[in-house]
């Protein structure tokens, strides 16, 4: 017996039969709120919260880093498999880590021997969305930015980016954080801030993507505490060395 007496009435007028899926229909009832006004957020554990509970199985081959990124921007979870390296396993969560918290690792960027012909055919090729670049000079170090301003304004098409570039750059140490990084653009108005040491390049702020992640345009991005995607990962029991490879890379839960 049911605990729907109506389901029992309908029953019991066929002996033999059986109900399939497609045999049912649920009738809508009233709310007092609309569907865009559900809240589907839960918690993963105590301390990592989901905007939707959606978590990908830690099966073999069911995520990688492109999956995972799907996962946490739907607001869920997505959980690397372990039938990989521990090098190629946390290079995923490393992936997905980065994905969108602003900060690019490895700039493309030009040298000073380049010329702007050089930058606009490299730019066609590789299909770039973007137009300011730093330059280095031959021992690889930080010298100034090419800006799309830069390019539009230059009278020679061909000149030497050097003869165009903004050299009066204006860095930040390698630990500046997201927000710091944020309120440095917003007060010099500009829309890269590169990460130097030493001289060197070692990374790049652009404030559209800084932007988009302090001011939460996605809030249903699944996100850590440092604005970055979360990502899980799967280990076996007592393979201490992937746990700490995963560790090193801020996995979020194994």
């Amino acid at each position: 017996m049911s605990i729907n007496s109506h389901v029992d009435a309908f029953m019991e007028q066929f002996d033999h039969e059986g109900l399939t899926f497609d045999d049912v229909s649920l009738i809508t009832q009233y709310a007092d709120f609309l569907p865009e006004n559900a809240d589907l957020g839960s918690h993963l554990t105590s301390r990592i919260p989901v905007a939707m509970p959606f978590l990908s199985a830690a099966m073999d081959t069911v995520t990688e880093s492109g999956m995972a990124i799907a996962m946490a921007m739907l607001g869920g979870i997505g959980i690397i498999h372990k039938n990989l390296s521990p090098e190629i396993q946390s290079k995923n969560v490393d992936t997905v880590k980065h994905h969108l918290n602003g900060l690019i690792n490895d700039p493309i960027v030009f040298h000073t021997g380049d010329t702007l012909a050089t930058v606009r055919e490299r730019s066609h090729r590789k299909a770039f969305s973007f137009s300011g670049f730093p330059i280095l000079n031959a021992d690889e170090q930080l010298v100034g930015i090419l800006t799309g301003t830069d390019i539009r304004f230059s009278e020679d098409p061909d000149a030497k980016v050097t003869d165009v570039m903004t050299s009066d750059v204006i860095t930040a140490e390698p630990e500046t954080t997201l927000s710091q990084a944020y309120e440095i653009m917003m007060r010099i108005k500009k829309g890269k801030l590169p990460l130097v040491d030493n001289g060197k390049l070692v990374g790049l702020y652009s404030f559209s993507d800084v932007k988009a992640i302090i001011e939460n345009v996605a809030p249903e991005y699944s996100r850590d505490s440092r604005y970055r995607l979360r990502a899980g990962a799967a280990v076996s029991q007592n393979d201490n060395e992937r746990a700490e490879r995963l560790a090193d890379v801020n996995v979020d839960v194994i």
